[in-house]
């Protein structure tokens, strides 16, 4: 709205959400098409009324001389925005109205004009709100963030529009003699929309295409003098523009893109990271749109990021003003700066601060590292001393370090090799969000200091109870797998696309125990997620091991995890994709060990009824009793925490049962002892 009223001071402007109303001359809405730098677009209100059913709906935009608009040869499409409690569906909406239009023409000239949704002569634009319609004509023909400079843009590039409203906020434009910096530019757009500022060159000059160039009562004689002067107000400003980013290929984009612009000889492009970028000019403005974190596992990376960029900025940028587009505060606390003024911005549908900065003295003043995570980094340090002797005595390059020993650090966290898994299980309700945040983001900057890991090996995940299909379902599609090794045995883990890593670690002891039991032994593995079980009981000398699950993802998994330990002969080793309980119902045949570990609960549709281990346990080990052999052995284990045996039940089934879950358990999970629950069951007689 400051803007209409600073391009056109005669207008009087109304607000509304999303909208800023004015009457005026067609020349005051052809000004603002070419000269707002902020504006999404421009309408022409047609029709406005009362839009309680769809034949209102019809009869408002029936009553629109649409041929006195545009020409039935021309092409046209309805946007139509908003929904009410009778026109409940936008896209029925806008066939009411495109009905309404080519009905018109149709008896008029006893012919149709076309709808074209991908480069229509006419755009006609359809606003609901609380059963009130207003119908208009798109002037802009397409957003005006579109400045037609950008030959392709990064990784969430901020739109034209947006950056023009960042320099607005950020203080810039009151002096636009003073340096402009992006020192994480990526497309450029910050930095070409300053310099298009500085140069008084109108946003929409490069725009070839308009909503009104076929529009009947376009006055092109009024458009071609708003053109000219345009063109001749374009000034030379001074070479003080800055574009830097860590990207080779986002720097030489961005250099093309100022050169669509006309703006390249302005900006001084380099390529460095920004937290060690320096700039040779005086203090001016910086001004970017950094990552944000969205994703949980960008963390590991971001911060560090911005605590090194904190600290460049306090020794090298001393006299800036500053100004970053976030919608993670967290991220921007790891800077230690006092921030001054922000703004909401919407970015796209995320909801965004600018928040500016004056890196004057006491912003500048470095501060003694925070103590804020030491009390977590002396934990783990205290950890890692203590399990030293036994992590050097362990055949394998998987351990658990951390689990949750501080309360205000609810963490679990493994090592996988040269990798480390970080997982932060969900916070009780009583927390505030931000808390829990901030004591996350304070453990990871420890994080690489205590363990020597580097930043893009730490893998962060968010652990809650998972249900039925989710057991299933990906974090992420990276599809990177590394190898580990546990006893003898190599295996496949895949750290970052699915919230479990193909390896349970607190089954090392219960996999060597099958292991020692497989010699000469049919093994039946079932619920066998990635075929751990499988391997140690090929690799104890089993004669033959059956591996069923559900998933053929998983299922697959398996196969590979054999494939890596030698494990080829499909007689003695098959994987067979299956309902567990439900193949197990109708299977006979005996096996020497069977080893199941199903999830607490499910309800996939892979399932035609729901599990509940608690409920359902009993029923389940007694189908697999009559496939376990006289003097074989039956490993049961699960991990609901609050799992009772059903004790009478089992003996009455005629099987003796002994709780074996303190043998199964490692001693890097003894602090969690009810991690899982194993019994070894046998047959009574």
């Amino acid at each position: 709205m400051q803007e209409i009223g600073r391009l056109c001071p005669h207008l009087q402007l109304k607000n509304k959400p999303g909208q800023v109303l004015f009457e005026g001359e067609l020349k005051d809405a052809y000004y603002l098409c070419l000269w707002s730098r902020l504006a999404n677009r421009v309408l022409v209100k047609l029709a406005e009324g009362d839009c309680q059913d769809a034949e209102q709906l019809y009869q408002l935009a029936s009553s629109i001389n649409w041929a006195a608009q545009f020409n039935v040869t021309d092409s046209f499409v309805v946007d139509f925005i908003g929904t009410s409690k009778s026109i409940n569906n936008s896209q029925f909406g806008a066939l009411k109205v495109k009905d309404a239009v080519v009905d018109q023409f149709q008896e008029l000239y006893e012919r149709r004009p076309n709808v074209s949704k991908d480069n229509p002569a006419i755009r006609i634009q359809c606003r609901l709100w609380r059963d009130k319609l207003g119908i208009y004509l798109d002037l802009s023909g397409g957003s005006l963030h579109q400045r037609h400079y950008r030959l392709k843009a990064g990784q969430a590039p901020v739109k034209e529009h947006i950056a023009a409203a960042m320099l607005y906020r950020s203080g810039w434009t009151a002096d636009m003699h003073q340096p402009l910096a992006d020192p994480m530019c990526g497309a450029g757009t910050i930095v070409i929309e300053a310099a298009l500022m500085a140069a008084n060159q109108a946003p929409a000059l490069l725009r070839s295409q308009w909503g009104f160039s076929h529009w009947k009562k376009h006055q092109s004689d009024i458009w071609e003098t708003l053109l000219n002067e345009a063109e001749q107000a374009v000034v030379s400003p001074a070479r003080q523009f800055y574009a830097n980013d860590i990207d080779p290929a986002m720097v030489q984009l961005a250099r093309q893109n100022a050169g669509a612009a006309g703006v390249a000889d302005l900006i001084q492009f380099s390529n460095a990271d920004a937290s060690k970028w320096q700039c040779s000019s005086a203090p001016g403005y910086l001004v970017t749109n950094p990552p944000y974190g969205e994703r949980l596992g960008e963390l590991t990376e971001l911060l560090p990021l911005f605590n090194d960029w904190g600290l460049q900025l306090k020794q090298q940028f001393a006299g800036w003003h500053l100004s970053v587009l976030t919608s993670n505060r967290d991220l921007l606390r790891q800077m230690k700066l006092v921030a001054g003024k922000e703004y909401q911005i919407l970015n796209g549908k995320l909801e965004c601060q600018l928040v500016n900065f004056v890196l004057d003295e006491k912003n500048c003043e470095i501060r003694e590292s925070s103590q804020a995570g030491q009390d977590f980094a002396n934990r783990l340090s205290k950890n890692l001393q203590k399990l030293k002797g036994w992590i050097k005595q362990l055949d394998s390059n998987c351990y658990r370090i951390y689990d949750a020993d501080l309360p205000e650090y609810n963490l679990a966290i493994d090592r996988y090799g040269d990798w480390v898994v970080v997982q932060e299980y969900a916070a009780p309700k009583n927390i505030p969000e931000g808390k829990t945040r901030k004591r996350l983001m304070d453990a990871m900057l420890q994080l690489p200091k205590v363990l020597g890991v580097e930043h893009d090996k730490i893998v962060l995940k968010v652990r809650q109870q998972q249900k039925g299909k989710e057991q299933y379902e990906k974090f992420a599609s990276e599809k990177e797998f590394i190898q580990v090794w546990e006893n003898g045995a190599r295996f496949w883990v895949n750290l970052k696309d699915y919230l479990d890593t193909g390896l349970f670690l607190d089954h090392r002891s219960t996999r060597q125990m099958v292991r020692q039991w497989s010699k000469n032994a049919d093994v039946l593995n079932l619920f066998a997620y990635t075929g751990s079980v499988s391997v140690h009981a090929a690799l104890g000398g089993a004669k033959t091991v059956t591996t069923v699950d559900m998933s053929r993802t998983y299922l697959d998994w398996a196969k590979r995890n054999f494939e890596l330990n030698k494990f080829n002969n499909v007689y003695q080793y098959r994987f067979l994709q299956e309902n567990c309980l439900e193949w197990l119902k109708g299977h006979h045949q005996q096996y020497d060990l069977i080893f199941i570990d199903p999830p607490s609960f499910s309800n996939s549709k892979r399932m035609q009824s729901t599990w509940d281990v608690q409920r359902d346990h009993l029923a389940m080990l007694a189908d697999a009793k009559r496939c376990l052999r006289k003097g074989g052995k039956l490993v049961f284990s699960n991990n609901l925490r609050q799992f009772k045996l059903d004790e009478q039940g089992v003996a009455e089934l005629g099987l003796r049962f002994e709780n074996i879950s303190a043998d199964t358990l490692p001693e890097d999970f003894k602090r969690n002892p009810k991690i899982h629950h194993c019994w070894l069951l046998t047959h009574a007689q």
